[in-house]
């Protein structure tokens, strides 16, 4: 199949998998050719997304279609690598959903296989491609806030509780590759606690410390142990700090003229009303979905790569690791 043509398969269709579905179908119609998930109930809902959508419960159906040139993968993270690597070896350009993998030398396999048959390897760090994000990010660089000191995220909600992950595995990869796609570099210290309550070795609520070259700071605090939903992100310069509230209906990105300076030995503040940032409207997976279309058929270098998804996945084996040494 040429380059230029983009014809999508879809594995997995549980409650993540069908809004992929959803996505695609609203945003490339007939070019999602095919999805498969194990459970044959999954069919009906496809079938009233469109009857157009052909359904397998055999997932390499869409390995051996030719007309197949990219498939989402959104079955459980412990499939993950096998899915990714068979699709890879089969030729098809892969998004898989975060984590990449859960071993680094898993995701390190993955990254040579699609260097090695140029295909494109995605995953789906789907806050990176929130509009207010790449805002974020373009202030960041712009020296909007000043030199970059310190930024800080709470993820937190009142349940949905895991039984295959603990709370670090499954809010905490929005965290870094935020923190990571603002700061441009990989932390050179990473330390973390955390605490299981309602299952043993499950861990509820965690707090990760991050530190960066720069003197550049960050923590991460996630829980579903929470009695209302929080998604904020406040980042902070020597010129200003901007929060990042996802969980706010409107006006999600506010910039804050806050700050110290030193003058005639004395720390002195600065404190200015706040500006909303206005920034492109847009669902981050419809965008994302859109940026892996685009990285097919113009062969584009993915913004979550299999590179920057590597180094997720070593942040987060870091933080669990020193977790659990407590």
């Amino acid at each position: 199949m040429n380059r230029g043509q983009f014809r999508l398969g879809i594995i997995g269709c549980g409650r993540w998998g069908m809004n992929h579905v959803r996505t695609a179908y609203n945003l490339f119609g007939d070019k999602l050719v095919s999805v498969s998930d194990m459970n044959p109930a999954a069919a009906e809902t496809v079938r009233k997304i469109s009857p157009s959508i052909n359904f397998t419960t055999d997932r390499h159906e869409i390995f051996g279609k030719d007309e197949v040139n990219a498939v989402i993968i959104a079955t459980p993270a412990e499939t993950h690598y096998s899915v990714a690597r068979e699709l890879l070896l089969a030729g098809k350009n892969v998004l898989v959903e975060k984590p990449i993998t859960l071993e680094i030398n898993d995701a390190r396999e993955l990254v040579r296989i699609a260097s090695e048959k140029n295909l494109k390897l995605m995953v789906g760090h789907v806050l990176l491609y929130h509009p207010a994000v790449l805002k974020l990010k373009e202030l960041v660089a712009g020296g909007k806030i000043g030199h970059l000191q310190y930024i800080y995220s709470n993820r937190l909600n009142f349940g949905t509780v895991r039984s295959e992950e603990n709370i670090l595995w499954s809010f905490a990869p929005h965290d870094i590759s935020i923190i990571q796609f603002l700061t441009g570099s990989k932390p050179d210290h990473v330390y973390a606690r955390g605490a299981a309550f309602l299952q043993n070795n499950i861990e509820d609520s965690t707090i990760t410390y991050l530190s960066f070259p720069g003197n550049i700071h960050a923590h991460i605090f996630v829980s579903w142990l929470h009695p209302f939903k929080e998604q904020r992100l406040v980042v902070i310069g020597d010129k200003g700090m901007i929060v990042f509230e996802d969980s706010a209906p409107v006006d999600k990105l506010k910039f804050y003229p806050k700050g110290f300076t030193a003058q005639n030995g004395t720390i002195q503040k600065f404190d200015g009303d706040f500006e909303v940032i206005r920034h492109a409207e847009g669902q981050p997976l419809a965008e994302e979905q859109l940026h892996f279309a685009r990285c097919v058929t113009d062969d584009l270098q993915p913004l979550t790569d299999g590179k920057h998804a590597l180094e997720v996945l070593e942040v987060l084996k870091l933080a669990e690791k020193k977790m659990k040494e407590f």
